[in-house]
């Protein structure tokens, strides 16, 4: 099953629309969005090593005009979200995400940019919590341009060799990502 996902996403990298698919869920992460970037930014820097950078690039300014696009809604349209974020199940990050404004503001953001903590509920949470524009953008760059440097960068040094490596182990990876998420959500509840 999951050979099968990996060649049809390897697929989706090597498309001739890739470049803009990248940049449309780049830009939807950020503000709205659930599917992390990282799942066609990755096959693609596998796929093309040396568009890696260029890739990675794209994906960071695609994420960061999204992510202005969250600081937007916060600011202006809370109001008519937060019932999502509720649905969703985001009121529990909503609210860390105020915490560590208080506490930690332009540090909030990098964090949250680079981490794989959800990026939308901070974009949205700084605009609803007023922070400085300016420091928003920059935090924004630094944390998201990190993160997708550096997972193009390890990519694109993998090259072929890992791509190879990853096609062998890919079901043994997969089932035990799915036993993991299993027992992390079965420790969770209990």
């Amino acid at each position: 099953m999951f050979s099968f996902l990996y060649k049809k996403v390897l697929a989706w990298a090597r498309h001739k629309h890739a470049v803009w698919y990248l940049s449309a869920l780049s830009f939807a992460e950020s503000s709205f969005f659930p599917i992390p970037p990282d799942v066609m930014l990755a096959p693609m820097a596998l796929a093309r090593p040396k568009r890696a950078l260029w890739y990675a690039l794209l994906t960071t300014v695609a994420s960061v005009l999204g992510g202005m696009l969250g600081y937007l809604i916060g600011a202006f349209a809370f109001d008519l979200i937060e019932p999502w974020i509720h649905q969703l199940g985001y009121w529990e990050k909503y609210n860390m995400a105020q915490e560590w404004f208080e506490k930690w503001g332009f540090w909030a953001v990098f964090l949250a940019g680079f981490s794989p903590i959800p990026y939308k509920v901070f974009t949205i949470a700084a605009g609803a919590l007023s922070m400085a524009f300016l420091p928003f953008v920059a935090a924004s760059f630094i944390g998201r341009g990190g993160r997708f440097f550096l997972v193009a960068l390890l990519l694109a040094w993998g090259g072929e060799p890992l791509e190879k490596t990853l096609h062998k182990y890919i079901d043994r990876l997969g089932w035990a990502t799915v036993a993991f998420v299993i027992i992390g959500v079965v420790v969770y509840k209990l």
